[in-house]
């Protein structure tokens, strides 16, 4: 995202734009996934509300602030698990430095949300950090941490532009589980490259495409017992065209987490897997006020298999529908909603899933 926020400088070949402005959004989200018969889970849902603060300290300078609360629960043959609370608070400082061809950013991480929980909601916090799922809050907390990064971006050409970024973030030490110990995350260094620019006759599509690998440190509990995760990487590619009165927006998403290397016995290995995210957008305006976007999205994961391979984990569709409403000069409404359907292995066979998602978002500008 910052890669794609600092490549289009480099194409229009100025610095930032003047003037001070502040937006704010919030709403409300609600994710669930019902299960069939013989699972774990009966069903997991989540209801999160998000709050988001943007304002622009001067023509180079922009403050974000991002927080929210959550409440996640779930059904299972033995009773009912639940989790709720407010999440960890992220403030960004961006400074858009050379004339607006690097930004720079500093990102705090407040431990505000919950930094341990109990025992028996550990197969709860397991599922929502299930990537197939895509909750939208997959963790409640951390110990907090600090991020430093960068994204710079050039011309290619007259109409082309190629980007490339780096953030490191270091993560203070918390209890994930209440009575486990302390666990003291490994730090977590990212690269970025992409390149992006119009195509077709005349220029009227727009393609995005984008590499980010990421790597972690050992991740050590109670100052004992050891676990790693490979590297991770992530590709993407966007392409937005023409469609009569509207456009058409096609994605794709793979994101491969490789096998680490070069570690003992005594450090806990987590496996290598793949998630990949198929979609289409077509967005159409109704009215001068009133955007309607139908949407669809596939999506599935692999997971180790016994034989040390990679076996699938999941599948689902998820089709959708967007309404845009601009309700006045400085007020946006978004109201959204999907329903996924999909298949979950289950101990050598799978079950089938049903997932209905549901938004609201206010949003506010000046």
């Amino acid at each position: 995202m910052c890669l794609c926020a600092a490549a289009p400088l480099a194409a229009q070949g100025g610095g930032p734009t003047d003037g001070v402005g502040t937006a704010a959004r919030t709403g409300l989200v609600f994710d669930g996934y019902y299960f069939g018969s013989s699972y774990a889970f009966d069903h997991v849902v989540e209801w999160t509300v998000p709050v988001s603060v943007s304002h622009r300290l001067s023509p180079s300078l922009t403050m974000d602030l991002s927080s929210g609360y959550a409440h996640a629960a779930a059904a299972t043959s033995s009773g009912t698990i639940a989790v709720s609370g407010p999440t960890d608070t992220d403030v960004r400082m961006s400074w858009a430095a050379v004339s607006g061809h690097v930004i720079v950013s500093l990102v705090g991480t407040l431990p505000t949300g919950k930094k341990a929980v109990d025992t028996s909601s550990v197969p709860l916090l397991s599922a929502l950090a299930t990537e197939l799922l895509n909750f939208t809050t997959p963790s409640f907390g951390t110990g907090g941490g600090v991020t430093g990064g960068f994204a710079t971006a050039f011309p290619l050409g007259e109409r082309w532009a190629a980007g490339v970024g780096g953030s490191y973030r270091w993560r203070a030490a918390y209890t994930p589980v209440a009575g486990s110990g302390d666990l003291e995350p490994g730090g977590e260094g990212r690269v970025r490259i992409g390149v992006e620019g119009p195509v077709g006759r005349g220029g009227g599509g727009y393609f995005r495409g984008a590499a980010v690998y990421a790597g972690s440190g050992v991740d050590t509990l109670d100052a004992g017992s050891r676990s790693v995760s490979g590297g991770r990487l992530l590709l993407y590619t966007g392409l937005n065209l023409p469609a009569g009165r509207g456009t058409l927006s096609l994605y794709a998403y793979d994101r491969y987490r490789f096998r680490p290397h070069g570690y003992d016995s005594t450090v806990v290995q987590v496996p290598r897997g793949n998630v990949l995210a198929l979609g289409a957008r077509v967005e159409r305006p109704l009215s001068p006020a009133l955007r309607l976007a139908p949407n669809i999205e596939f999506r599935n994961e692999l997971a180790p298999s016994k034989d040390g391979g990679l076996a699938l984990l999941g599948w689902l569709v998820r089709p959708g529908v967007d309404l845009r409403y601009r309700a006045g000069g400085a007020v946006t409404m978004v109201v959204q909603g999907q329903a996924a359907f999909g298949r979950l292995a289950n101990n050598g066979t799978s079950v089938s899933l049903v997932g209905p998602r549901a938004v609201v978002v206010l949003e506010w500008a000046r």
